[in-house]
């Protein structure tokens, strides 16, 4: 037993450190995370994006100096806690070094390597999910009412990391009504539990509440532009390509709890799998949507890989091993962007990885670059501009000036990027930005960051008097390249009852 902790420990260890190791330096923060990081300073019981959960580890962030190691080490320990329950259910079914290794490689070889190095409430959500399920095994094996009520408060956690955590509390109920496991469902713990973890969610469900709910009408935004776009086909295909050097496993798993009789008290497990993707396939779930539902069932595949491959068998193991790294060197530098852009783009090329939907965007057409490394370009670029042209102006300018962005991105990367700078904040009206705006803000003289490349022809440019064109954006690969930083001087009255209207307009959406 001691010697499968140490090795437990030892491969945890190594999934933390793995991402800091491979990343290549010239990527810079992700356009989402940089949101993520500005929730840390407008801390509240809700965004519109996603619950509070995520802020409280935005927060430390900037508590300890906002370096970009404390950014990525809160999903790189996640990513590592998550394999320990992995490994503790392993070991909870007297798995072995073996399997314990297998369990390990799908978070080294799979989508998890770019979840667990990217700020953003997925890698919260995957292990709340993980959690939960492993609480649920451990009351299987030893019948302890507390593992109900660790159920409950990573139920109640996970609501606050992400709500589609809802999807496997209800999927994991479903399984076990299906199943003679449903005996758990007349335990009364089991509903202290539940109240436990409503009352852990209730101020983000009152926040809510008092807001009109936000997370609707961001929903509406998200299935508009996104959602309806994902095909059921596409979806299926992705849940085997986000881990395919290592898809016999989960599927190992899910045979295991199929049919194996003695991991029949997990089968509310198998059903919870199918009743999830069932729920995102009705949903037009987007593909990663889905990672929460895989590690316990790597647990039980490892396990039952680990079981077939004993004895006479021995020899696959071997095998098994060689097949995931050799489809590794191909999944990684997909997962993680390891070369400079240049030379990542030039291997995608070569090994036309535009057929496998790796370098398609949201706007469904490929790119050089994965979408989410492109948006991991241009930001420095973009708040050392933005200071340009923020110093070209006098005190007095300065004094009155405002950084304004068309969008989260530019607005997260101007606040991050430029403290070195000593900008003043940038605001924004996309996103939750638009709930920090101050109703005091008078937009007299603006610095705009702008997409539109079309914006000094627009009737607005003619309420100031001075507008110029500055600079653009210019870095290659970044998915910002092109936009347009604009010095607008003097607004007239025009312009003020213009904006007046509009966050009106914007407010009433809002339903505030």
């Amino acid at each position: 037993m001691q010697n499968r902790l140490r090795l437990l420990y030892l491969l945890a260890l190594l999934k933390f450190s793995f991402a800091y190791l491979i990343q290549h330096p010239v990527y810079e923060l992700h356009r989402d995370e940089m949101l993520y990081l500005a929730e840390g300073k407008h801390m509240a019981w809700g965004f519109m994006e996603v619950p509070p959960l995520l802020s409280v580890f935005a927060w430390l962030t900037h508590l300890l100096g906002d370096g970009v190691f404390w950014v990525k080490f809160w999903p790189s320990l996640f990513g590592a806690l998550t394999f320990l329950l992995v490994g503790k259910i392993i070991i909870s079914l007297e798995g072995k070094g073996f399997a314990l290794l297998l369990g390990w490689l799908p978070f080294m070889t799979g989508a998890y390597l770019r979840v667990h190095y990217l700020f953003q409430p997925n890698f919260l959500e995957i292990f709340f999910w993980t959690a939960m399920a492993y609480c649920l095994v451990r009351y299987q094996q030893d019948n302890s009412n507390k593992w109900l009520y660790w159920f409950g408060i990573c139920a109640g956690l996970g609501m606050l990391s992400k709500y589609s955590v809802l999807f496997f509390i209800l999927s994991l109920t479903l399984g076990l009504l299906l199943t003679k496991e449903r005996k758990l469902l007349r335990n009364k713990h089991f509903y202290y539990a539940a109240a436990l973890a409503f009352l852990i969610f209730l101020p983000n469900f009152i926040w809510q509440y008092n807001l009109h709910f936000p997370v609707i009408y961001h929903m509406n935004r998200l299935r508009e532009t996104q959602l309806q776009y994902i095909s059921p086909s596409s979806f299926l295909i992705d849940q085997f390509i986000m881990n395919l050097p290592v898809f016999y496993v989960w599927l190992a798993g899910l045979i295991a709890l199929a049919f194996s009789p003695n991991l029949k008290n997990y089968r509310f497990l198998l059903w919870a799998y199918l009743i999830v993707i069932s729920l995102l396939l009705i949903g037009h779930g987007k593909n990663y949507y889905a990672l929460g539902a895989y590690p316990v069932l790597f647990a039980f595949g490892a396990y039952r890989l680990e079981k077939i491959t004993s004895l006479r068998l021995k020899p696959l193991r071997y095998l098994i091993i060689s097949l995931i790294l050799v489809l590794a060197y191909f999944s990684v530098p997909i997962l993680i962007p390891i070369f400079k852009p240049t030379e990542l783009a030039a291997f995608y090329k070569e090994r036309h990885l535009e057929k496998t939907g790796a370098l398609r965007w949201e706007d469904l057409h490929n790119h050089p670059l994965p979408q989410d490394f492109s948006d991991m370009l241009g930001w420095k670029e973009m708040a050392d501009k933005m200071a340009a042209a923020y110093n070209t102006l006098d005190s007095a300018g300065k004094k009155t000036a405002v950084l304004f962005c068309d969008d989260y991105g530019q607005a997260g990367a101007v606040n991050y990027y430029g403290r070195f700078y000593h900008l003043p904040e940038a605001y924004s009206d996309n996103a939750s930005f638009f709930y920090w705006i101050p109703d005091s803000l008078k937009m007299d003289n603006l610095i705009l960051l702008t997409d539109d490349q079309e914006e000094m022809s627009h009737p607005f440019i003619h309420d100031f008097k001075s507008a110029v064109l500055f600079d653009s954006i210019t870095s290659p690969y970044a998915r910002e390249r092109g936009d347009l930083i604009l010095i607008l001087k003097g607004a007239d009255s025009n312009f003020h009852k213009l904006i007046v209207e509009k966050f009106k307009q914007d407010r009433e959406k809002l339903g505030l």
